[in-house]
């Protein structure tokens, strides 16, 4: 009996022996098999193997001549019994070669699909136990080499299919709105990881957000450049190198002088304009974007250009859209920035005007005198009207349109005497915002949220810190913060064009201050002008401040450094700058000087100039 058993486990071995050689070589011809050519070659290969074997064929065909019987071994039964024993013994693999034969273009497609599902569907519940059983089964279950060879490649194959990339599992649009959160660091480290992460990575929309971000080409849209992140790399060199231009003074400059005899009265600028009004009544327009074009005149209306003489003008101002002028007669003129040339409104005010103020974003006008407050403002269609008169208890000194509230929502602060008034057209009358008997108001700014003014604080006030400045909140009309402790008086405060948090001020005690509108701290403290602080202006790194002795200064606010200054010979009343260029104007108190007549002898000392000071990196020149 053992004997027998002994020669059934020769007989099985041999068999699953022949049946691998078989296996290997049916596997060996390309995976393209067609027709009867791969039936042929399976009969040829196994007639060399019976050939080789006659005894295994024989074991085979005839199981009872070598002593096989059904009842003593799975391989001895017959038809079916043959079939279904062979095919339970025969390895994994023999499966995997046979569809291969039939046709089959991926064989493992199935299980690795199998084997993908189950994994996610396990994979937030798998735990550490889990994990050890699987390692101790894996001994287990890889009896066989070969059988451990292909188990390891699925078990591969599954693996970098279950890889989270989620640019893959994920919509594009999805994957793009969680790129949307890193910065320019983080998408470069992103674009090394893979192909797929690199064109997200290099989306142009992903640049176009942040180039407007750090506000760079607001009005552009992000068809306008063909790479965006070229462009912004672009942006950010010429900042750099502007901003090395104006720590140097390197730049171009260019004086914006007129006639003689023709005296400054009154300067303003915004953006790349330019306006300036004279002693003659003439009113002109520089774009320094183009300085090889001539300054555009603009003419007057018939009342004044008529009158002998020419009334004086007193006040001008300009944006991006419009230019306005106030005569000493009560005239108001306004021009098209784009045309120029005739007035497109004009109306007149009994008495002289004191305050001319426009709007820096929108198209509202507004102007004082006496006590007499106008506004006006231009409808959808271009036509300028009336939108708001009233009449306060006294003077007004100082007007401030707020930036950014919209063409029906012309909320302007005021300042008269000791009070500061916040007008609003829908409402019937001004509320008083601020208002201290004795203790008058001396300068006025506005942003979008608040508004700023210096108190002077006189007799008993005064040994409780000095002068100081107020800002109100726009939203609630209640004070937010108090800074300042000074014993001279505020002149002049910017807070529009300062850092969100900033606020810049200078002061008759001769020194430059810098306030923190979060805390309450000083942030710098500069000693600059030995007659006072006339203009001020500041953004997230530099000050640029003038005085009554006709010195303008630049600072660097974090060091607290002068970087340079220059001079010129009468008080400065206008600062302002931009990225790339600074205007300033030096205007005269006595508009009638010496000198001023052709006939005079000295002609130069009196002329009165602007000076544009340029600090663009197209301009390579020492400004000495």
């Amino acid at each position: 009996m053992a004997e027998d058993e002994l020669e059934t486990f020769r007989n099985r071995w041999e068999q699953e022996l022949a049946s691998k050689k078989e296996e290997l070589r049916v596997a060996r011809p390309p995976r393209e098999v067609r027709g009867q050519s791969g039936q042929g070659d399976i009969k040829n290969s196994y007639f060399e193997d019976s050939k080789q074997n006659p005894n295994e064929v024989c074991g085979v065909s005839e199981p009872q001549e070598c002593g096989c019987s059904a009842s003593e071994g799975p391989l001895g039964g017959k038809g079916g019994g043959k079939a279904a024993a062979a095919s339970e013994d025969q390895p994994e693999y023999v499966s995997i070669a046979r569809s291969l034969l039939d046709g089959r273009t991926s064989p493992l497609l199935d299980r690795i699909r199998e084997d993908r599902n189950r994994r996610k569907r396990h994979y937030h519940n798998m735990t550490d136990v889990c994990s050890t059983s699987v390692q101790q089964e894996n001994p287990q279950r890889k009896t066989k080499k070969d059988d451990k060879l292909l188990d390891q490649l699925i078990q591969d194959l599954n693996d970098v299919n279950d890889i989270p990339f989620f640019d893959i599992e994920l919509p594009y649009e999805l994957a793009l709105k969680i790129f949307q959160y890193l910065d320019c660091t983080e998408l470069g480290r992103c674009a090394q990881v893979s192909r797929a992460w690199r064109v997200l990575a290099e989306d142009g929309i992903l640049w176009f957000k942040m180039c407007r971000k750090e506000g760079y080409h607001q009005d552009s849209s992000v068809s306008d450049s063909p790479c965006w992140k070229s462009t912004l790399r672009d942006c950010r060199n010429t900042t750099r190198t502007v901003c090395t231009n104006w720590k140097n003074r390197v730049g171009s400059i260019s004086q914006l002088q007129f006639d003689l005899g023709k005296v400054l009265c009154d300067v303003s600028s915004c953006a790349d304009f330019v306006i300036a009004g004279y002693t003659s009544g003439d009113v002109r327009l520089w774009d320094t974007l183009h300085w090889d074009i001539t300054a555009s005149y603009l003419k007057t209306n018939s009342l004044s250009a008529i009158a002998e003489p020419r009334p004086y003008v007193s006040h001008v101002q300009v944006n991006n859209t419009v230019a306005a002028a106030a005569y000493e007669d009560g005239c108001v003129d306004l021009w098209s920035t784009e045309t120029g040339g005739e007035p497109i409104h004009h109306y007149q005010i009994p008495g002289k005007i004191q305050v001319l103020a426009l709007s820096p974003d929108t198209a509202v006008l507004g102007s004082a005198a006496g006590p007499d407050v106008r506004l006006d403002w231009a409808d959808d269609h271009g036509y300028w009207r009336l939108s708001c008169q009233v009449q306060l208890p006294s003077t007004v000194e100082s007007m401030v349109l707020v930036p950014s509230r919209g063409q029906h929502c012309l909320l302007t602060a005021l300042k008269a005497g000791d009070t500061v008034y916040l007008l609003d057209p829908r409402e019937e009358e001004p509320r008083i915002l601020h208002s201290v008997y004795g203790h008058p108001v001396t300068c006025l700014d506005a942003s979008e949220c608040h508004v700023a003014f210096g108190v002077k604080s006189t007799g008993w006030a005064m040994h409780d810190g000095g002068n100081k400045i107020h800002v109100y909140s726009l939203e609630t009309n209640k004070p937010v913060i108090c800074v300042g402790s000074s014993l001279g008086d505020f002149t002049c405060i910017n807070l529009r064009d300062a850092h969100p948090h900033l606020l810049v001020c200078g002061n008759k005690d001769r020194r430059v201050r810098v306030f923190d509108l979060r805390s309450g701290s000083s942030v710098a403290s500069l000693y600059a002008h030995h007659l006072g602080v006339t203009a001020v202006q500041a953004d997230d790194w530099k000050i640029v401040s003038g005085g009554g002795e006709g010195l303008v200064c630049v600072w660097e606010m974090r060091m607290g450094a002068k970087l340079w200054e220059m001079h010129n010979r009468h008080p400065v009343r206008h600062v302002h700058f931009n990225t790339s260029t600074l205007v300033t104007a030096n205007i005269p108190d006595d508009k009638s000087p010496r000198g001023a007549c052709i006939t005079d002898d000295d002609l130069t000392a009196h002329r009165r100039s602007l000076i544009s000071h340029s600090h663009s990196s197209s301009f390579n020149l020492d400004l000495f």
